[in-house]
């Protein structure tokens, strides 16, 4: 048996294999553009009291209990117009306690227009975030064919990406 082994071999059949290789480079550069997060303080009206008897209007348009407040069907420029809210003291002699406040809103705002990454912004009574633009400096991504990357940081708001895949498939 032992002689007849190479002679087997000579009489199998060749195997073949296909063996697929991919290099996926990749390389991305970003730069920041400028924005800019507004909130506008809102308007706000509240009253409270005890031992206070409330009323609106004036002359034959009085409305007892009737509170004012915002007149919303009068908004102007983000802005709603106050009714005032007229008040005696319902027990005459007796303690009373009254809380009324009243803030304006932020009016609404023109548009703004980012100057050279920087805004120039209106003081709101609201929370305000500014993002400055990017700038390139020295900004640049070597990507090389066996994989290597080279990233320069540029200026603030810049970023680079480089990445590669390489995958091989034996069929």
């Amino acid at each position: 048996m032992k002689k007849l082994l190479p002679f087997l071999f000579l009489f199998s059949a060749p195997v073949y294999a296909d063996i697929t290789a991919k290099y996926v480079t990749s390389a991305q550069i970003s730069i920041d553009s400028p924005y800019v997060i507004t909130n506008a303080a809102p308007n706000s009206y509240s009253i409270s009291g005890s031992n206070i008897t409330t009323s609106t209007g004036s002359g034959d348009s009085i409305v007892t209990n009737g509170i004012g407040g915002l007149n919303l069907g009068s908004v102007s420029n983000g802005l709603a117009a106050v009714t005032a809210t007229n008040t005696t003291v319902t027990n005459a002699g007796s303690a009373f306690s009254l809380s009324e406040s009243y803030q304006a809103g932020d009016s609404t705002q023109s548009a703004i227009t980012p100057s050279a990454g920087i805004a120039t912004l209106p003081v709101l009574g609201g929370q305000t975030t500014v993002i400055s633009g990017g700038t390139a400096g020295n900004l640049a991504l070597t990507s090389l064919s066996s994989g290597i990357h080279t990233c320069t940081a540029g200026g603030s708001g810049t970023s680079c990406i480089g990445s590669t895949t390489v995958s091989i498939q034996i069929d």
